[in-house]
């Protein structure tokens, strides 16, 4: 345990220097906070958007029964905003995650690191970590700091929304789910290049599936709800299993220094 901790902080001396990671943890998260509260502020009432709004996005109507159609556009949007912190799980750890290894290289640190005698596992759990943790922690902070200004932007009813299971599942399940996922692949591609540029460039069409599910939902040809969400965490969460064994098996010390080299 004191091996991965020693390689978690040695991670983030090293990877908050880097201006794409600090932007990552810290400036998107206030953008996922900020654009729901300018969007709500600005439009005043989010609610008014009239009956005509069940017939424009056919999902709205599954989603909002029994509800006012004031209620429904407020409990449309929320559904949209709240989803939208799915995409922070995936791409905080990915920009972290990609710099792992190939970062190493290009300071010429990974020889004596793969020389001490930390075992493979212990070495890809400590860079792991060091990815997942910064990620999970933006998430449930900023999405927290949402739900609390949504408290005092839209309706009672709508708000109510916002306590369904469907986001502890969303937020405090899938999205650590997704955050492994990523850091995962991510350190699969930086264990394989040679240029950290590169790693976070293909790392980042992770996130695409996500965001094209953000766009479907806008768009009214996807319902993101509750069996949704159970069916993405089961496929995630077997893909994870796989992914992390695979990683840890396919990682070779010797091959990926002299490929460097």
């Amino acid at each position: 345990m004191y091996k991965v901790q020693t390689i978690i902080l040695k991670e983030w001396s090293e990877v908050f220097k880097n201006r794409l990671v600090f932007f990552s943890v810290a400036f998107l998260p206030l953008l996922f906070i900020a654009l729901p509260v300018i969007t709500t502020l600005a439009t005043g009432d989010i609610g008014a958007g009239g009956p005509e709004f069940e017939e424009e996005f056919p999902a709205a109507d599954v989603l909002c029964q029994n509800l006012e159609a004031a209620v429904c556009v407020e409990v449309y949007f929320l559904n949209l905003y709240g989803f939208m912190f799915m995409i922070l799980p995936v791409a905080i750890p990915v920009t972290i995650a990609a710099y792992s290894i190939v970062g190493e290289k290009t300071t010429r640190s990974l020889e004596p690191l793969l020389a001490t005698p930390i075992t493979t596992t212990e070495l890809l759990a400590g860079k792991a970590l060091a990815a997942i943790i910064p990620a999970i922690a933006a998430t449930w902070i900023s999405f927290g700091i949402f739900v609390i200004a949504m408290y005092f932007l839209v309706s009672n009813t709508a708000f109510q929304y916002l306590l369904d299971p469907l986001w502890i599942l969303a937020i405090f399940v899938v999205g650590p789910l997704l955050t492994l996922l990523a850091v995962t692949i991510a350190i699969m591609i930086s264990s394989r290049v040679s240029d950290p540029r590169v790693a976070e460039q293909i790392s980042m069409l992770i996130i695409l599936p996500i965001v094209l599910g953000v766009v479907g939902q806008s768009v009214g040809l996807l319902l993101i709800d509750r069996q949704f969400v159970l069916l993405v965490a089961l496929v995630v969460l077997i893909i994870d299993v796989a992914l992390v064994y695979v990683g840890i098996q396919a990682f070779e010390r010797e091959t990926i220094l002299t490929r460097w080299k």
